[in-house]
């Protein structure tokens, strides 16, 4: 297959790159599994007949794969061929997987490589042994159960039509499957993460065998700093001093390219520095206030679901929010690609990561489990990106869940990020958080206003009827992760909150006076408006479903960009 045929052709994984890799994205033989038999049958042997084709990474409910079955997929089955080389296998070969949906069993030439559970975390497998010297076969197993109690879904519908806020499910492949050869002796990991300015980065590595050691960084094509060490092996941690400190801000990325050489092995990856830190109820961003300008991203796409069409697509929804005066997103009920945050990163955009936690039914004793591995994995795939300034393991969860599997997330989240403010559960309840934010859908300037008016001056908090006895203030930084959804559609089945305005004269206002009372609300530090575009039958975004804006952005980011009370000194 020619590179420039190949659907999303470009290197996943940007924190992390190699020259010798092998993208593996295109058509593959496809199979519907509806009994769930498919082992029993030996779909997994190389030579068993499947009826159909798919193009991946793209699922196999969206048109950009050429399958477009929007039904309930229990299970589905890919399968391709590869050819791998004499000197490729002298080495060693990875296999990644950006993402399955969402318990995926690989096997290569008919043998059994590994199992994978999640849906959103990447993961790999060493194939080496199961590979012989010119064409392979790849097959991969998913199996999908969105209805499960005990299955994270995120924003995907558990009936057979998209219906409110819930949208087409994504089953199996929807992220860059790829092939990675290095030599015997390699680099396992790596993460550069900013230190407190003046310091460097702190550079952190896992090495397999053992060899000399180099990184070095460069800004704008000059070397700013340098480390070699010899004969180095295991755990590796260092700081690297930098020449120059050149600081990530919203709207300027300024990152620093870094190259780690171990033996034969090459790796380039990229860093940006910055200090973020909430103090006295503000957010620091290299000790000066910033207010987050916040917009919710469902990361859904018309064609491809969960997956862009493009990288530029991938960027563009950055670029469009900027566009509109919003400084980051809140990553909604989904967990992001990599690409999508490097582009944050580049683009100096801030973001909050969130797991997609609707659908797994925290009372029961074995949600935990369900939730925990994968979410940890994703804390660390992602916590060396600049970008990233907050997590959230939770989204909106009930008081007759199980407590203890709330505070035992934010715990875990927190041993694993101590650097970065988690939420606990986002909405409604908290039980153990660092921030405390509210979901506030008023669409009454005047009541919406007057709830915190008096916040700013007393420090109590007076929160909406619907979860006003369901959690306590404790003192905690606060912003509105959630607030305006204002229905505008043309569509009179489009669903959004309250009744949507008549006029976009109207629409304005409303927006206008919504989002200003936060703004010049000194007791927030931010807020999250919802949404960056309409999702399906949703429509209350700022722009349409494919990506058309529904106002001139320039209006919104008059507004969105008015200076907030929390920046002024």
């Amino acid at each position: 297959m020619k590179q420039q045929s190949i659907p999303r052709p470009e290197h996943p994984r940007p924190t992390m790159r190699r020259e010798t890799w092998q993208n593996l994205n295109g058509e593959w033989a496809f199979e519907i599994d509806a009994a769930v038999s498919g082992e029993q049958r030996g779909l997994y042997h190389e030579a068993a007949p499947f009826a159909g084709r798919i193009t991946v990474p793209f699922c196999p409910e969206s048109e950009l794969s050429g399958v477009h079955h929007r039904d309930f997929m229990p299970c589905v089955w890919y399968r391709r061929t590869f050819t791998v080389t004499a000197r490729q296998l002298a080495g060693r070969v990875a296999l990644h997987f950006g993402a399955v949906d969402y318990e995926a069993a690989v096997y290569i030439n008919g043998q059994l490589v590994g199992r994978h559970r999640g849906g959103y975390a990447s993961f790999c497998f060493t194939v080496t042994p199961f590979l012989r010297e010119g064409e392979n076969t790849l097959t991969v197993a998913a199996k999908d159960d969105t209805r499960s109690p005990l299955q994270p879904s995120g924003k995907q519908s558990e009936r057979y039509e998209s219906y409110s806020c819930l949208y087409t499910r994504s089953t199996g492949i929807w992220q860059t499957v790829w092939l990675e050869f290095t030599p015997r002796a390699y680099i396992e990991s790596l993460t550069v993460q900013p230190r407190p300015v003046g310091q460097g980065a702190l550079v952190t590595l896992t090495l397999a065998g053992r060899g000399n050691l180099t990184v070095t960084a460069a800004y704008k094509g000059q070397e700013m700093g340098r480390v070699a060490l010899p004969n180095a092996a295991g755990r590796v941690q260092f700081v690297l001093p930098l020449a120059e400190l050149h600081l990530w801000e919203p709207g300027h990325g300024r990152l620093y390219d870094c190259t780690v050489t171990f033996g034969e092995d090459r790796v380039e990856s990229y860093f940006g520095l910055r200090t973020a830190e909430l103090q006295d109820g503000r957010f620091l961003l290299n000790g000066r206030s910033v207010f987050q300008r916040l917009i919710l991203d469902q990361g859904y796409y018309p064609q491809g679901i969960y997956t862009a069409p493009s990288d530029e697509e991938l960027a563009a929804d950055i670029t469009r929010a900027m566009q509109m005066g919003f400084n980051g997103a809140r990553l909604h009920q989904k967990v992001f690609e990599e690409r999508f945050l490097y582009h944050c990163d580049r683009l100096g955009y801030l973001v909050w990561g969130e797991y997609p936690s609707w659908g797994v039914d925290l009372a029961a004793p074995a949600a935990l489990a369900a939730v925990a591995e994968e979410w940890l994995s994703v804390v660390a795939r992602d916590s060396a990106h600049p970008c990233v300034v907050g997590w959230c393991p939770l989204n909106e969860t009930h008081p007759d869940q199980r407590p203890e599997t709330v505070r035992t997330l934010y715990r875990l989240t927190k041993a694993a990020d101590p650097d970065r403010p988690c939420i606990d559960t986002s909405g409604y309840i908290h039980l153990q958080t660092d921030v405390f934010d509210l979901h506030d859908y008023d669409q009454n300037p005047a009541t919406f206003a007057a709830r915190y008016e008096s916040f700013a001056k007393t420090g109590r908090l007076t929160q909406p009827d619907y979860c006003a006895e369901w959690q306590t203030y404790g003192g905690q930084p606060v912003f509105v992760s959630e607030y305006g959804g204002i229905r505008w559609s043309a569509d009179p089945a489009g669903w959004g909150y309250g009744t949507g305005p008549a006029t976009e004269a109207e629409f304005m206002e409303r927006f206008g006076a919504l989002t200003t009372s936060l703004l010049q609300n000194p007791a927030f530090f931010g807020f999250c408006y919802t949404q960056l575009t309409d999702v399906e039958q949703e429509q209350n975004g700022l722009y349409t479903f494919d990506r058309q804006p529904k106002f001139p952005p320039r209006q919104i980011a008059a507004i969105v960009s008015q200076p907030a009370a929390v920046e002024q000194d």
